[in-house]
């Protein structure tokens, strides 16, 4: 009998956690100390179809916008992160950045290589009646 109830004694206790700001006991399960409102531990990344969908479609838009919003740009943190699901979608748009670095690129270059060929021909066009 003294043993059932040293184990529920120590059950709930196995449960808390002091804050290492304000020493006051806290649940394992929160993430901000709600004394003192220092983070005990990050907060799991959204894997919502929303929140992918948002990642994936960033991912596309960096390289048009020379990578201005690349602070904003929650790939890495995806990526970086210990849940199967949020790593697969930071992979995801990992490749989706990549992908589309390279087309921004290539276009630039197919719209520059024709602006120059137009401008050559439209040359050789002016000079040829000489």
């Amino acid at each position: 009998m003294e043993q059932i109830q040293n184990e529920q004694e120590k059950s709930p206790n196995q449960n808390l956690l002091l804050c290492p700001m304000c020493h006051q006991k806290v649940l394992q399960e929160y993430y901000f100390c709600p004394n003192c409102g220092k983070e005990l531990r990050s907060k799991p990344l959204p894997t919502d179809a929303l929140s992918q969908g948002a990642t994936y479609a960033l991912s596309i838009i960096i390289p048009l916008t020379g990578f201005i919003f690349i602070s904003k740009w929650p790939g890495a943190k995806y990526f970086k992160s210990s849940d199967p699901k949020a790593r697969r979608t930071g992979a995801i748009a990992w490749i989706i950045l990549l992908a589309s670095t390279i087309f921004t690129i290539w276009f630039a270059y197919y719209l520059a290589d024709k602006a120059i060929q137009s401008s050559l021909s439209s040359l050789n066009a002016d000079l040829g009646g000489f």
